[in-house]
């Protein structure tokens, strides 16, 4: 299984090398051809100068009315908005253009932290460096993202095909799992430095979710409050000797019944094939109204070491400055809470402001006072990151 696993991961390896290197050539070769043959030939629509054709009278002159003064600057194209990558939101482009198109992507994360629980001792890092390539066909996605900063390089690695009317869509490779609207959400978008304490713990070392080697459906209604419901198989984790266990099930089902309110309900079910011995489920709830973010999500399960519950709350707003640029105050809380014979608590509390630079830049200044697991007392952490994308 071992030799299987690592067999698998150097192909992944192999694939994102071959796609970063070939994808600007690709993306040269899948231009449309009906680009092309404008770019050959003139437009119809453009004026012919009959004084080229006819005689002109000596010390007549003759200006066609649509020529544009020499002075004149031509007009820039505006730049599209950029959309983050189907491996970080599964719904982030949900109508994504049908045409043939290649595009390559990338971010990078620099942040840096003082922590009371270790005197304040700086640290810098770098969290997120990735680069991938994705690809959009009328009925056919695929991407491939990579992570430099990670000892595990491959990020992301799928295909999305789709029905004609985007209703039905089968997932196949690697991705994050349906479960709890915070991992779901793109890093990106999110306006914490971090996930937070209850993703941390339920999904870095519970392995309750997260990104999975998969294979996933989707059905999409927009006549019924924007139905959708997502749900498929993915590998299993690691067990403490190392063995890979059988495979998990995740779900997810969400509506949007009016245009600023979206309710979900996720669950995540590990070694289903084998009596579940843990899972969890989990209620959330997004609020927009305007520039106002309000989300909050509701979770309750099983650990291996008893019961637990958890909740998150967030609250957003951003205020512009200009036509670029905008303040956004973040504030958050969260509590994780185990109910069997291993009791415990932990609570968290976040507070900052957010720089925005039109869609490619941020930098984000925010403090966490909060009892996390292994603490005797409440601690606090600052953070400083700053963020780009293209």
């Amino acid at each position: 299984m071992g030799g299987w696993r690592g067999g698998v991961e150097s192909a992944w390896r192999s694939l994102l090398t071959a796609l970063l290197v070939s994808a600007p050539a690709w993306a040269q070769e899948t231009a449309s051809p009906e680009e092309s043959s404008a770019e050959a030939s003139p437009s119809p629509a453009e004026p012919t100068l009959i004084a080229e054709a006819l005689p002109v009278n000596p010390g007549t002159v003759t200006r066609p009315a649509s020529t544009a003064s020499p002075a004149a600057a031509p007009e820039e194209p505006t730049p599209k908005p950029k959309v983050e990558p189907l491996g970080e939101s599964l719904s982030a482009t949900e109508e994504r253009a049908t045409q043939r198109e290649v595009r390559v992507f990338g971010r990078v994360f620099a942040r840096a932290r003082a922590d009371e629980r270790t005197d304040y001792a700086r640290t810098l890092s770098i969290p997120s460096a990735r680069v991938g390539v994705g690809a959009s066909f009328k009925h056919l996605e695929a991407e491939v993202t990579g992570d430099l900063s990670s000892k595990n390089i491959l990020k992301d690695a799928f295909v999305r095909l789709a029905n004609e009317k985007k209703s039905l869509r089968l997932y196949a490779g690697q991705f994050k799992a349906p479960f709890l609207e915070r991992t779901l959400e793109s890093s990106w978008d999110l306006p914490l430095v971090s996930r937070g304490l209850v993703e941390d713990y339920l999904t870095e070392t519970h392995q309750l979710g997260g990104r999975r080697l998969g294979l996933m459906g989707e059905v999409r209604l927009k006549g019924a409050w924007n139905l959708k419901v997502s749900g498929g198989l993915f590998e299993g984790s690691e067990d403490e000797l190392g063995k890979r266990t059988s495979e998990d099930a995740a779900a997810r089902v969400s509506v949007r019944p009016f245009k600023a309110l979206t309710v979900g309900v996720s669950s995540y079910m590990v070694q289903v094939l084998e009596g579940v011995p843990r899972h969890a489920v989990a209620a959330d709830a997004l609020i927009k109204l305007g520039a106002l973010h309000v989300s909050g999500e509701f979770v309750r399960g099983q650990l291996a070491l008893g019961p637990f519950t958890a909740q998150l709350g967030l609250l957003s707003y951003e205020l512009p400055i200009s036509q670029e640029w905008a303040l956004q105050p973040v504030a958050g809380v969260e509590a994780l809470q185990l109910r069997g014979d291993v009791t415990g608590r932990g609570w968290t509390t976040v507070g900052g402001i957010n720089i925005l630079f039109s869609d490619f830049f941020k930098a984000q200044l925010q403090a966490e006072r909060g009892l996390r697991p292994g603490d005797e007392v409440p601690a606090t952490e600052l953070s400083f990151q700053l963020a780009t994308r293209f």
